[in-house]
């Protein structure tokens, strides 16, 4: 039996990872799971230790010894919702001779916690491996790891909790034989779906280590990035080219899907649409999303304008949503105000 409680702290870095919650104001607590591996034994039997309210940065040294089969560790964090939904963050297989392995996946959205992406923008995965062996003589699980690709829909309205990841497909495998950090650039994902637009899921991408004598295959890390749909959005009760006389009608504004963290904006201005303008926000019409973590719809009214509409003539009003991937309109509408009465008469006089 050997030791290793360095490798937890200094090497692997597991508790310093960018994928924990970031602040002690957040809804989510982290904790790490080590699980002894003994291939003598089914894995229901395997040992496991729990080290509860994990600091979002720090070092720990490994509760329990490295035995001869390795450790898993797993990084969770858990959202404190009701009830609490769990999410597996990383995972790191240590042992006498393992390589080390990391997956991270950016895209445009900064988000830290899980990674997230829209389904028209792309994602990079970064596989970064070390230690692996280049002497023949070495044990197989020494001298390569093994990539695998998975993906899974949430279904048309899903938004993947308590889903059973047991059941993700698989894309593909491919044997890793080189240390250093390889780049997947992927412009589009493999979430299927008619409407490649609205398509949501998850695409993980593991690394394993090969299965020797001493030990199975085990998880050395892995990550997933969450595809979520494009919005849309229309604004209902006034049309284009509408003459409006006396009052504004009430006016409704819908989104379909917006994206976590982002919000909605609905504003007027006088003049014909003209892409980038800076309104007048209709108060009635904007939201922030910005502590979502999934999609969600948008729907308010409005119809006291107070002082907006303050003149009459050609305006507009436009429907926004701005996210990490910008500002971008929705849904517009162009229509004339005239509020003006008109008198048309005579008058005579008799001598």
């Amino acid at each position: 039996m050997k030791t290793l409680p360095s490798i937890i702290a200094a090497s692997l870095g597991l508790l310093s990872s960018p994928l924990l919650a970031q602040t002690t104001g957040s809804t989510f607590t982290n904790f790490v799971r080590q699980v002894q591996i003994d291939a003598s034994k089914p894995s229901s039997q395997w040992v496991q230790y729990d080290l509860q309210n994990v600091a979002p940065t720090g070092d720990r040294l490994s509760h329990l010894a490295i035995d001869p089969g390795g450790a898993r560790f797993e990084l969770w964090t858990v959202k404190g919702t009701t009830p609490p939904v769990n999410y597996l963050l990383d995972t790191r297989y240590v042992s006498t001779y393992s390589p080390i392995a990391k997956v991270a996946i950016r895209s445009l959205d900064p988000y830290v916690t899980i990674p997230r992406t829209r389904a028209d923008h792309p994602f990079y995965v970064d596989i970064t491996v070390n230690f692996l062996s280049t002497d023949p003589a070495a044990p197989a699980g020494a001298k390569s790891v093994n990539l695998l690709q998975h993906m899974q829909s949430y279904g048309t309205a899903g938004n993947g909790i308590g889903i059973d990841r047991t059941q993700a497909t698989l894309l593909g495998t491919q044997s890793m034989t080189q240390n250093g950090t390889t780049t997947l650039t992927f412009t589009t994902n493999s979430i299927p779906g008619a409407d490649r637009a609205k398509v949501r899921g998850e695409q993980r991408y593991s690394v394993f280590s090969v299965a020797d004598y001493q030990a199975p295959s085990s998880q050395l890390a892995s990550q997933f990035v969450q595809i979520w749909p494009v919005p849309n959005g229309s604004i209902t009760g006034i049309t284009n080219n509408q003459l409006v006389r006396f009052q504004m009608p009430t006016v409704t504004f819908a989104v379909t899907d917006v994206y976590p963290g982002s919000s909605v904006i609905a504003q007027a201005y006088k003049g014909p649409v003209i892409l980038n303008t800076v309104g007048t926000r209709i108060l009635g019409g904007c939201r922030e999303y910005t502590s979502e973590t999934v999609p969600v719809n948008h729907l308010e009214s409005e119809s006291a304008f107070k002082n907006i509409f303050d003149t009459d003539g050609q305006w507009t009003i436009e429907l926004l949503t701005e996210s990490p991937f910008g500002l971008e309109r929705l849904a517009y509408v162009t229509f004339m105000l005239d509020r003006t009465i008109q008198m048309n008469g005579s008058v005579n006089t008799i001598d």
